[in-house]
């Protein structure tokens, strides 16, 4: 049978504009805020808190899927609970476990090779525009939370050491704008441009999160997490409202006799 272009899969998660990588940005450095406010504001420990943040996460994906439709507030709030999730989970993995920043780094970094490698051999293709059925969204969510894992545990690594928060979170931000400059003037896998730049908002918000919270004699502001982590929520709400979203979407050839 021959082929032409049907109609346009549309897909439950935003296009990739300039507007989504800045929520993306201030979303992990929610999640930074966040996770350290019960881990470590309240006390509540890293594996007691990772308890607590896995429930909303499992449910806010489990919405997500069934979702007939995009929805930006439910999309953004699944991203915030695993960003937040991933800060614990990693600072469990990193500090309970006593595997240390590298091991926990490379662990996951590994985890996340995998949960794409898998994803591209069971869909074909692991590009954020195709992510249209209830497999691909739930491989795109694995993927996530464990990229955002990854992140908090390789930005705390760098700014542990000589960089400190405000290097790190320089470094980062380099990397990101040399990510922008091949996807604006190279061909340069998209698809790859895209994880990668996914992966390293991560560390980025985990350095300014960090930045912010941490007490004076350590680098940090010491502004008060429970309040950083309001005004972080207020600020992407905000966005959320005024920044257009819409979901990506992309051609599919079909079939027709």
């Amino acid at each position: 049978m021959d082929q032409k272009l049907g109609e346009a899969v549309i897909s439950k998660v935003p296009a990739v504009t300039l507007g989504f990588w800045i929520i993306k940005i201030l979303a992990t450095t929610l999640g930074e805020t966040g996770g350290d406010t019960l881990s470590m504001t309240y006390d509540l420990g890293y594996l007691a808190s990772s308890a607590i943040f896995l429930l909303p996460l499992i449910l806010l994906v489990w919405a997500q899927v069934v979702a007939r439709r995009f929805h930006p507030a439910l999309y953004w709030a699944t991203i915030i609970a695993s960003t937040t999730a991933g800060t614990t989970f990693a600072d469990f993995a990193t500090r309970s476990l006593g595997i240390g920043y590298p091991g926990g780094s490379l662990l996951l970094f590994a985890l996340v090779l995998s949960s794409l490698a898998i994803w591209h051999r069971t869909t074909g293709t692991i590009s954020v525009d195709r992510v249209a059925s209830a497999q691909s969204e739930r491989f795109y969510w694995a993927t996530i939370t464990l990229s955002q894992t990854l992140g908090t545990a390789l930005g705390d690594w760098v700014a542990d050491g000589t960089l400190g928060y405000l290097g790190a979170a320089a470094l980062f931000g380099s990397a990101l704008a040399g990510l922008a400059l091949l996807y604006r003037y190279t061909a340069v896998s998209r698809v790859g441009l895209f994880w990668a730049a996914f992966i390293l908002t991560r560390p980025l918000g985990a350095t300014v999160g960090d930045f912010l919270d941490k007490p004076l004699d350590k680098g940090g502001l010491d502004f008060s997490r429970p309040l950083a982590s309001l005004t972080l929520g207020v600020a992407i709400i905000l966005l959320i409202a005024l920044v257009p979203q819409r979901p990506a979407i992309k051609p599919q050839p079909v079939s027709a006799d």
